[in-house]
């Protein structure tokens, strides 16, 4: 064999090795992004089957440029829609100091003003939080999920959805691999205007014997610098 056609052979085995130690990774790992996948649509199916048989009570925290404006507690289920359905626990509301018409109507209006955004916000992350089956399968389809190791967590693995519900929007699932489950949702997502960020960070904690719940959020719409804290306790069978 000439030395021309001997590097030839040479250059295409090179080529062959790399291509195979650059596919075998991309493999394994689309296998395990499947797999993942499917495991959390089952496991989003499932707990939120499970959670229709509990109440649970809920203590929001509204906070508007760093001071606390509200505080609110209520008894909480899933409706037949899957929705959460609240009952306020906290008394009647002291009447106000009494003030001026201009004053009381200018703090009313700002007070509704700022209650329709907290009220849109919530309403947004409840279809981020917990994720959706056919989201999920959505976005795999789409090729929108990565997958990798949560930093300093061997136990854990990171799942990265973008465009899961919006356009340019972004959340991460961190998993629980042994459990299946998760630990934590972060999601970086926006109201109607891409201007208007909306970041959330997510804890999940587990029933002894029964499903995951979100053990606390916290909301923050950046444009007007509102953030609203929601700790979830007593979780109980009906």
């Amino acid at each position: 064999m000439n030395s021309a056609i001997r590097n030839s052979h040479v250059r295409l085995l090179f080529v062959f090795t790399a291509i195979v130690c650059c596919t075998a990774p991309a493999v394994a790992q689309d296998l395990e992004l499947q797999q993942r996948v499917v495991e959390m649509k089952q496991a989003a199916a499932m707990n939120k089957q499970e959670l229709m048989q509990y109440t649970w009570q809920e203590q929001v925290s509204t906070i508007l440029k760093g001071e606390e404006k509200k505080q609110e507690h209520f008894q909480v289920q899933l409706g037949p829609d899957g929705k959460p359905q609240e009952v306020s626990l906290d008394p009647p509301a002291n009447p106000e100091p009494h003030r001026g018409p201009l004053i009381k109507h200018i703090e009313e209006k700002k007070k509704e003003e700022y209650k329709e955004y907290a009220d849109q916000i919530k309403e947004l992350i409840q279809q981020y939080v917990p994720p959706e089956k056919d989201l999920l399968e959505q976005a795999f389809q789409r090729g929108n999920i990565m997958i990798g190791l949560a930093p300093g967590a061997e136990a854990q693995c990171r799942m990265v959805i973008s465009n899961y519900l919006k356009k340019g929007d972004n959340m991460t699932l961190v998993i629980d691999k042994a459990e299946k489950s998760l630990a934590s949702i972060s999601i970086a997502s926006y109201m109607g205007d891409p201007n208007d960020a909306v970041n959330v960070s997510v804890e999940f904690a587990k029933i002894p014997g029964g499903p995951n719940y979100v053990a606390s959020e916290t909301i923050n719409g950046v444009k007007k610098e509102l953030t609203i804290q929601i700790l979830s306790t007593n979780y109980r069978k009906r």
